[in-house]
């Protein structure tokens, strides 16, 4: 591959990864100003982002079978295009639109989680620890960018052109993808996928990297939705929580750039999962029980494993998998299995706050995901390969 090309595929690369976060982070800087203006019960706000992940979860394992149409790069333009007209969907009037154009760019971003395997196995097959780096950090990035520009653009224009304004990445994305879509010359695939699922459901290997990665979501939403009350009960105020979790979504960003890099090197990866575990069991505690000033600490830790064990699990989607479309199905199918476990999350443990009034036993119920993930996590770190329909079978090498 010409060098001038390579760099090309890695901006687009990392122009669709910015695209993935930035429509959903931008909801939350704006919620009250939203509720005012629409005067919606804050259940049906909550759906602002809700609703795409769900789409993640149920939509994600179907998304192959849309790329076998139209191609990978084909599936990266319609991702973009469906991205780019929820967004400005829900930035006209209308509580309809509001939502409608929310579950438009949350199909999108599905697609687009599904394809970032496959592009990665497809153009870059031996560098792929360093491009998962690259546009996992960049999906941070994006989320940060969203998060602390939505608030001012608001000020200076309204809210719903402070989310529309979020059309102009994926723009520029389009504008990089579609030629490339134009040149490829991909081959349909021919296997059926309602076979190829069936077989990916029946590998064990499959499983266990589909279940790291809704285990991996799941405390990663919980605190996401729970950091700040956590902290206000520890003796934050406000601001100060805010501000805790920025920290945490910005260590966030340097775990996704750097444990792919680690992992990439590495034939296997379970000691990896198991060191990024003990930091995890150690923030946690260190949450339950730690003073003040050591709380910074283990929030920063806790961010920087989150995530680290998202980029890992982007980066097992690849390394399990001999080739692009094999990638691309595992990439459906842990998907929609880690997104739906993942939505359980922030609900159960919310209610089990509910019924304890204190966080002891929530963080314990964080303990145990914990150690469910270690458990599929020493599967999937294991060197093997979830082996291509066209030679018979999905298996694990274990």
């Amino acid at each position: 591959m010409a060098k001038t090309r390579r760099y090309l595929l890695l901006t687009a690369i990392v122009l669709l990864a910015l695209n993935l976060r930035a429509a959903l982070a931008g909801v939350g800087p704006v919620v009250a100003d939203i509720r005012a203006s629409t005067g919606l019960a804050n259940v049906a706000l909550g759906l602002l982002t809700g609703l795409p992940l769900l789409a993640f979860g149920f939509l994600s394992a179907f998304m192959p079978r849309v790329t076998r149409r139209v191609g990978v790069e084909g599936g990266v333009v319609l991702a973009l295009t469906l991205i780019g007209v929820g967004v400005l969907t829900r930035s006209v009037p209308g509580s309809a639109l509001l939502f409608g154009g929310t579950i438009v760019l949350g199909v999108g971003i599905a697609m687009g989680n599904v394809l970032l395997p496959a592009l990665a196995k497809l153009y870059f097959p031996h560098r792929m620890g360093s491009v998962t780096s690259l546009y996992s950090s960049t999906m941070g990035l994006g989320a940060t960018l969203a998060a602390g520009l939505t608030a001012p653009l608001a000020l200076a224009m309204g809210w719903r052109l402070a989310l529309g304004a979020w059309v102009l990445p994926a723009l520029v994305a389009l504008g990089v993808w579609v030629p490339i879509a134009r040149r490829s010359r991909q081959a349909p695939r021919k296997e059926r996928p309602s076979s190829r699922l069936r077989e990916l459901t029946g590998s064990l290997l499959a499983w266990q990297i589909a279940l790291f990665m809704g285990f991996q979501s799941l405390t990663f939403y919980v605190m996401l939705a729970w950091m700040p009350d956590l902290l206000a009960g520890r003796g934050f105020g406000p601001a100060e929580a805010g501000w805790l979790l920025a920290l945490s979504q910005a260590a966030g960003v340097a775990g996704t750039a750097v444990v792919p890099l680690w992992a990439g090197r590495r034939s296997e990866q379970r000691s990896i999962i198991w060191i990024l575990g003990a930091l995890e069991a150690a923030s946690l505690l260190g949450l339950l029980v730690a003073g003040n000033v050591w709380v910074v600490v283990w929030v920063a830790v806790l961010g920087f494993v989150l995530g680290g064990t998202f980029g890992l699990a982007l980066l097992l989607l690849a390394l399990r998998t001999p080739d692009p479309e094999t990638a691309g199905d595992l990439s459906g199918m842990a998907q929609s299995v880690g997104y739906l476990v993942a939505a359980t999350g922030p609900t159960v443990f919310g209610l089990i706050y509910d019924l304890t009034g204190g966080w002891t036993v929530p963080l314990g119920f964080l303990g145990l995901v914990l150690l469910a993930k270690l458990i599929v996590g020493g599967g999937a770190g294991q060197e093997g390969m979830v082996l291509a329909a066209g030679a018979g079978q999905l298996a694990a090498k274990q």
